[in-house]
């Protein structure tokens, strides 16, 4: 089992940058990969990073790439989520989860555990 617990959330304007926090528990935090992922109202939740368990590659979705970047402090188990040169079209609840195989995949299906969900606004 693994708890995860995502921070770093809020408000803010559009050009704007934040960055999210996942704090893991429960197991070796090394021993996995990661991945974030983000739904908005009315759509399905959607792929936009992940992150192998030595953090030595990264995988990004176009939308997002170039503008955020993936890490992972295994000595502090967690991972983060920097967010630069935000959109409105970025808004929605962003998830941190727990990659099931060697290779994080881009599909939901493709994880283990998921965190609860921290809300991500971008205002025009």
């Amino acid at each position: 089992q693994v708890q995860l617990v995502e921070s770093g959330g809020g408000l803010v304007q559009a050009g704007g940058s934040l960055r999210l926090s996942c704090a893991a528990s429960g197991r070796t935090f090394s021993s996995y990969g990661m991945g974030w992922f983000r739904q908005a109202p009315g759509k399905e939740r959607e792929f936009v990073a992940a992150i192998t368990r030595s953090a030595a590659s990264t995988d990004y979705a176009d939308s997002v790439k170039g503008r955020f970047t993936i890490s992972k402090d295994n000595a502090k188990n967690t991972v983060y989520l920097q967010m630069n040169s935000l959109k409105p079209e970025d808004t929605a609840v962003y998830y941190c989860a727990v990659a099931r195989g060697w290779i994080p995949s881009r599909l939901k299906s493709g994880y283990d555990y998921w965190g609860q969900g921290t809300q991500v606004t971008v205002s025009s």
